[in-house]
């Protein structure tokens, strides 16, 4: 696999690591050898290393002084932690959207998400319901206009793809659940009801990391 575009050549490498930790081709405590990663993909061993300090920027990999670059264990304290963060921040993004939107249009990729979501519950396609799930915070950035709030939730966002693709791989089912909430939250965004979107955003994460560490224990 050879990668082109070289101004941005560290990005897609981290992308390609992240989407086979996130699936979990790679395991927790697996070791990430820069030469084979250099050999097999065809890029400088300077691009590989760019790229591992960008996976431990998103808590995908630890680097350790003489062990080298593995991947981070999740634990259920990790995944409580995890969830219970991202929660405030999408508390933020959603009233932030629910503050600002002003016409039909503004709601439009919301609705269009929604749709996305539907079509992958009906196939069981988990990768594509994990991507659109997260899609709604890029969709939201631009009603919160706060560039410190995007990055947290850029570099913590793989960490949490990660962990809800572990509980909807183990319990698809789980993922009509999902997609129910959101559409609590669409419904409490567009009556503008800041306590409904907390109360809903609460019962997702909370809910998102039950499952998780359900999925660990029988891991």
């Amino acid at each position: 696999m050879t990668f082109k575009a070289p101004d941005s050549l560290a990005e897609q490498i981290a992308h390609h690591l992240a989407e086979r930790i996130i699936r979990g081709d790679l395991k927790p405590g697996e070791r990430i050898q820069e030469q084979k990663v250099t050999l097999a993909l065809n890029v400088s061993r300077g691009s590989v290393r760019e790229a591992l300090l960008i996976l431990e920027r998103r808590h995908l990999i630890a680097i350790l002084p003489r062990r080298g670059a593995h991947v981070t264990e999740l634990t259920a304290h990790k995944v409580q932690s995890l969830c219970t963060l991202m929660g405030e921040m999408y508390i933020l993004l959603g009233n932030a959207v629910a503050e600002g939107w002003q016409t039909q249009a503004d709601m439009a990729p919301f609705l269009q998400i929604q749709q996305r979501l539907q079509l992958s519950l009906e196939r069981e396609d988990i990768r594509a319901f994990v991507d659109e799930s997260f899609s709604v915070m890029r969709a939201a950035y631009p009603f919160a206009n706060n560039p410190y709030l995007q990055e947290t939730v850029e570099n913590l966002q793989p960490a949490m793809n990660r962990a809800y693709y572990l509980a909807l791989d183990q319990r698809k089912a789980s993922m009509s659940e999902f997609l129910a909430l959101f559409e609590q939250l669409l419904a409490a965004v567009l009556a503008r009801d800041l306590v409904q979107i907390r109360l809903v955003l609460t019962a997702y994460c909370q809910r998102s990391s039950s499952l998780v560490i359900a999925a660990l224990a029988g891991a």
